[in-house]
């Protein structure tokens, strides 16, 4: 059973994983190489529901020292901004991405010890999340590509999606090393 749901990069529609296939690699998807780049330009996960607090976006600004009032003061960003309230720092929304990828059942290269975050091709912030907003991440595998003897490079297209938005928080093109 495929589904068509967004175009990926390539032009081509983006499919959702096959259900019994999927089973077979059942948390977590440990796949072997040529099996991962069969996947490539389907959606390999999603993750649950996050909710933005303010609690959590202050703690943000004390680690980071962004203490920008559209993040933090929720009088004057009500008073001065477009937002109605506060909003995440983008970056806050972009680490996340960290979280919220361990909560899903991402492909993942058979024998591999560990991924290493390789950094960012992509990133566009497209809309704030506002303090109170529950978000979430899609996963679409975009590239497998073998390094270097034991090592194999991930790109992904990862969305996070705002729950009863239709715009997107932010989409990035997301690098993980796997290192077997």
């Amino acid at each position: 059973m495929w589904q068509s749901i967004a175009p990926a990069v390539t032009g081509q529609p983006a499919r959702r994983l096959d259900n019994d296939l999927l089973e077979k690699h059942r948390m977590p998807n440990f796949v072997t190489l040529e099996e991962a780049r069969s996947f490539i330009g389907q959606e390999v996960g999603i993750s649950p529901w996050l909710e933005i607090t303010q609690q959590r976006v202050n703690q943000f600004a004390e680690a980071t020292g962004d203490f920008q009032f559209i993040h933090v003061d929720r009088e004057r960003a009500i008073a001065e901004t477009p937002f109605g309230g506060t909003i995440a720092h983008g970056f806050l929304t972009l680490s996340l991405l960290s979280t919220l990828s361990a909560q899903t059942s991402v492909i993942k290269i058979k024998d591999a010890r560990l991924t290493i975050n390789y950094g960012l091709d992509k990133v566009r912030f497209m809309n704030p999340v506002k303090v109170g907003k529950r978000i979430r991440a899609r996963f679409e595998l975009l590239e497998v590509t073998p390094k270097s003897p034991g090592n194999i490079l991930l790109k992904h297209k990862a969305t996070m999606e705002i729950e009863g938005e239709d715009k997107p928080a932010m989409i990035a093109e997301w690098l993980g090393m796997q290192v077997i």
